[in-house]
């Protein structure tokens, strides 16, 4: 019988599935997709391969859920950073949160999703997930009157993308990257009609 270190299985299981995504995320950073397997994963954690395949189907299904553990996190900081202050202000910092992604350990995930034989419904459902990304910037758009608040949101998102590209790269000096990235997208967004 497995030993339970939780006060129920539930709990049990919650704690294992916590430390197997940590353990997924310290060797997505480290080692790449390349690296990342369920043998990998529940090694990190002392478990067995057969073991970690309760939690995970494969490795697309790793990615796929640290996927699900991080965007929602970076939604809800850019939800956060659009609640005060005024139009342009908003923006800015919905920004700054977005160009703050690059520094983060999940940045990994966009360079690994990108490289990996995911299924059709993972890419959907990682579409979805993108959405919720963009959605705080669409809504300060409608809110000022925007008469085209989707389309408007996606372009100063790829504007946005065009700044992490550089800040991950080192393309430029990082201040002047970040600023002038912000400087464009408040008067492309925000001169928009």
């Amino acid at each position: 019988m497995p030993r339970i270190s939780a006060a129920t299985v539930a709990d049990h299981r919650a704690s294992q599935h916590a430390a197997l995504l940590a353990a997924a995320m310290e060797i997505l950073v480290a080692e790449g997709t390349a690296g990342l397997t369920p043998a990998a994963v529940g090694a990190r954690v002392g478990l067995a391969r057969s073991s970690v395949y309760r939690y995970f189907s494969s490795t697309a299904d790793i990615l796929a859920q640290l996927v699900e553990d991080a965007i929602p996190r970076w939604a809800g900081r850019l939800v956060e950073a659009t609640r005060e202050g005024g139009l342009e202000e908003r923006v800015r910092a919905f920004g700054a949160v977005a160009l703050a992604f690059v520094s983060s350990p999940d940045y990994a995930l966009l360079r690994a999703v990108a490289s990996a034989d995911l299924p059709g419904e993972c890419r959907h459902r990682l579409d979805q997930l993108h959405e919720t990304m963009i959605e705080p910037l669409r809504g300060l758009l409608a809110e000022a009157g925007q008469p085209h608040p989707d389309l408007v949101a996606h372009l100063g998102w790829s504007i946005l993308g065009e700044g992490q590209r550089r800040l991950a790269t080192g393309t430029g000096d990082a201040e002047v990257v970040t600023a002038t990235t912000l400087d464009v997208l408040c008067r492309a967004v925000l001169s928009a009609r």
